[in-house]
């Protein structure tokens, strides 16, 4: 089964006193892959500005604009239209012998091959106080071990918008057991590659039609690698595998690679933003 997603992001800026000039790159736009086919793709500012598509490090598109006149206000919408199928999370073969898979995680070619995604960033960062918070059980799978540190990280932490922000450390989240589903990412990050697990940090949208926990504006969840299985997706903010109510745009070692805007202002004085994003579907 297919379904039909449109996708509005609307963002409104508010100047104290005139911006002179203004750099901002956007990472808001959906990528293709096996289970999502961007159709179209619209991005535009209320204000006279350059706008072009360029390709960021990671291989996922981002809109650059650049504005040499003076403005006090400014507004970003984009629209995306993309086909996503469901997937069943769980079609996979397991191996028969988990020492097997074990063995390979430790091998040297391994962990060039996945070095990216099994080092520790600031954000994804276990102090000697917490480096054993979460220890895996060899005895079971891979698989069986991160879907049980999926749930873990579910019931650890409480979803509370407003008491953390983008450069929050994990010891603070982890003490305070609270936070948003950038927090429960960076997380599950850490301990999955604490225990030698390669690990991205995937940014995107969520249809919360269903009831799931996530911001209003972009939500977060994670991608682990499995040997002989690949890439699998899941949600610790809600404690389920990744389907066809996940948008994905990019992917990451932590927010930081996937920060939906980045920008440099030329200006004095207080702003003010304010963000909507909009995801529906039909069959």
């Amino acid at each position: 089964m297919a379904f039909d997603y449109t996708i509005k992001y609307k963002s409104e800026n508010n100047y104290e006193n005139p911006v002179h000039e203004a750099y901002w790159q956007f990472l808001v736009t959906p990528e293709n892959n096996d289970s999502q086919e961007l159709l179209s793709s619209n991005f535009n500012t209320s204000v006279d500005a350059r706008i072009e598509n360029s390709i960021n490090g990671y291989d996922f598109e981002t809109a650059r604009i650049h504005c040499k006149k003076p403005f006090e206000k400014i507004n970003f919408e984009a629209e995306f239209r993309l086909l996503k199928k469901e997937m069943n999370p769980f079609e996979f073969t397991p191996t028969l012998d988990n020492h097997l898979d074990y063995d390979l995680i430790e091998s040297l070619l391994f962990k060039v091959e996945f070095e990216s995604f099994l080092k520790e960033t600031d954000l994804t960062k276990l102090t000697e106080k917490n480096k054993d918070i979460y220890l895996f059980n060899k005895d079971l799978s891979i698989f069986e071990n991160l879907d049980a540190l999926n749930k873990w990280v579910y019931i650890q932490l409480y979803f509370k918008t407003g008491v953390t922000d983008v450069g929050t450390l994990l010891d603070e989240i982890i003490e305070n057991r609270h936070g948003v589903c950038q927090d429960f990412s960076h997380l599950f990050c850490a301990i999955a590659r604490r225990n030698k697990i390669p690990t991205r940090y995937v940014s995107g949208y969520l249809h919360q039609g269903e009831g799931f926990f996530g911001d209003s504006q972009m939500h977060a969840w994670v991608e682990a690698f499995i040997p002989n299985i690949g890439w699998i997706g899941f949600d610790p903010t809600n404690n389920f595998l990744v389907n066809h109510n996940h948008i994905k745009i990019s992917h990451g070692k932590d927010y930081n690679d996937c920060a939906p805007l980045k920008g440099v202002i030329y200006s004095s004085g207080k702003n003010e933003t304010k963000y909507s994003v909009e995801v529906s579907y039909q069959q």
